[in-house]
């Protein structure tokens, strides 16, 4: 989103440095655009048995706060990570679905915890460096993917309200990547050369099911065949979701065979079944979902596209029965069966609209 110069005039704006060159450009040009930039770095949950960078992170926005003369604060979000991000990652887990922490993160950390405590203290604006678009329309704030397509983060964004739009900024999602570093040297940013960030939101690289077991017991179970019969063992049937294909051991398979992928599980017979083919959900099929979010007004009735996967190619569905923070999609075209608990997010062409949680 693009404002005139004249409303930014003494406009303050804390711009969430995580130590990556996206925040580092994303508060560089806030700066040249004639906002009063404040720095700051969200300090999250990170369980004690976690290799912990988080102040390694800090001193890299620190330093970027430095060299573009801005002023640092810190925002401690750890109780709120901890609840909202970890233990609900954990529970979900537990109960046999497959969470997408990176969602809750921005909508429960960056645009929850840190929105507040930004308001709190002054801020006009909280601005992040996600590649996404905002733009207003006859008053009505509507987001879009990133002109980036390949750095487009549109999908864990779908729970944002009006409310939330009006007050952030994304100064990065009308350029690509490349762009960003670039800028970046030019500068002299202390992040330039910095590598993308990978795994969870906050926590980075994560083996899943080494995290799991510091808080739920594990325990090796069978792996079957479409046809119920065990071919192979597996570590615990929770860590594992639809059209994974590692992470299990396959009884006398040879190098030459085809991969298998989970295709179901069931965890109170800690059972996972495969198959040579990953799950798909066929045309016409319906999926459920709950906690549904429309960032404008719910769309009409009508073909649209939809996402169950960060990057995966957007597949057409029709949307029925969208009452309250439920509605159903049905599949215009096959795609890749989705685990119960990812997020589904709805667009219409690079326009996003919202999104739900898949539990049917």
């Amino acid at each position: 989103m693009k404002l005139k110069t004249k409303s930014l005039k003494l406009k303050t704006v804390f711009i969430g440095l995580s130590g990556g060159v996206d925040s580092s450009v994303a508060a560089l040009r806030l700066k040249q655009q004639g906002f009063s930039v404040v720095g700051v770095f969200i300090k999250v949950w990170h369980p004690d048995f976690l290799e912990c960078n988080w102040e390694e992170e800090r001193l890299s926005a620190m330093r970027v706060a430095a060299h573009l003369n801005i002023p640092f604060l810190t925002c401690d979000a750890e109780a709120v990570y901890k609840k909202e991000v970890g233990e609900y990652f954990v529970s979900e887990y537990a109960a046999g679905n497959t969470p997408n922490p990176d969602v809750l993160c921005n909508q429960h950390v960056k645009f929850g915890a840190f929105l507040d405590f930004a308001l709190k203290h002054g801020a006009d604006f909280v601005a992040t460096g996600h590649y996404v678009q905002v733009r207003l329309v006859h008053d009505d704030f509507r987001l879009y993917r990133g002109a980036d397509k390949n750095k487009d983060q549109s999908y864990f964004l779908w729970s944002l309200t009006q409310k939330q739009l009006a007050r952030i900024l994304f100064p990065v999602g009308d350029s690509t990547k490349d762009s960003i570093r670039k800028e970046a040297q030019e500068a002299g940013l202390p992040t330039a050369a910095k590598k993308d960030s990978q795994g969870i939101c906050f926590l980075g690289a994560v083996d899943i099911p080494e995290f799991l077991s510091h808080f739920v017991e594990l325990e090796a179970g069978a792996v079957l065949n479409e046809k119920g019969e065990p071919i192979g063992t597996h570590g615990g049937a929770i860590v594992y979701t639809l059209g994974q294909r590692h992470g299990f051991t396959i009884d006398n398979q040879t190098s030459s065979e085809a991969a298998h992928y989970v295709v179901s599980k069931d965890v109170k017979k800690n059972t996972i079944t495969v198959s040579s083919k990953p799950p798909q959900i066929g045309e016409s099929e319906v999926i459920k979902l709950h906690g549904v979010n429309w960032i404008n007004t719910p769309p009409e009735q009508g073909v649209l596209e939809a996402q169950f996967r960060y990057r995966q190619k957007p597949f057409t569905v029709g949307l029925e029965n969208a009452k309250d923070d439920r509605c159903e999609i049905r599949l215009k075209e096959a795609a890749e069966r989705p685990a119960i608990g990812q997020s589904c997010v709805i667009y219409d062409h690079d326009r996003c609209l919202g999104g739900g949680i898949i539990f049917e």
